[in-house]
């Protein structure tokens, strides 16, 4: 059954229906969120808010976009809401998994995860002090949920300008890496 099947099962009264909904897409919608909070158990709380206040808008639901970037929409905003004092992903979000450099040949030794932890942290710091609507674009497109089009319509930005914040926050967090002597691989 597709979503908007279950939309209109919902909209009729099933609750069944929008449990399957809530189902399909609740790991996207945690994802989501804790792109923006940084913390597992307020990502979770912020989805479960949008899951009732998509349920409770549910007749507001046009078909525009698919329910799926409506519910995340919903959720981005819910999980801005919530933010008080965001923590920042890891280094994979600016795709520099590659650029710790150790002399010590084997990756599971003490100096390797020493290493790998201080360029961590850099990169923590790092994306945090980025602009805020470079840092939120980074840290959705790293959920990796969705597409920049539907990305783009859950910032309420055009699709282009998406792609230009997350290239821009990446190179920016590069940059400064590299003054600290990370070297881009």
């Amino acid at each position: 059954m597709t979503d908007t099947e279950l939309v209109e099962r919902a909209r009729g009264g099933e609750a069944a229906a929008f449990g399957e909904l809530i189902e399909r897409h609740q790991i996207a919608a945690v994802r989501a969120a804790m792109a923006v909070l940084g913390n597992a158990d307020e990502a979770r709380e912020a989805a479960q808010d949008a899951f009732v206040l998509a349920f409770r808008r549910l007749g507001s639901f046009r078909g525009e976009a698919s329910f799926k970037t409506w519910l995340l929409t919903i959720t981005w905003h819910q999980a801005i809401n919530r933010r008080r004092g965001i923590a920042q992903r890891l280094k994979r979000l600016v795709g520099l998994d590659d650029t710790v450099e150790t002399r010590a040949a084997d990756p599971n030794s003490q100096e390797h995860r020493l290493v790998a932890a201080e360029h961590a942290a850099h990169v923590k710091r790092l994306v945090r002090s980025l602009p805020r609507r470079y840092r939120e674009a980074l840290m959705l497109a790293a959920t990796r949920e969705c597409t920049f089009e539907e990305m783009a319509r859950i910032v309420g930005v055009a699709s282009g300008t998406l792609k230009w914040r997350v290239n821009r926050a990446r190179t920016m967090v590069r940059a400064e890496l590299a003054k600290l002597g990370y070297q881009d691989d």
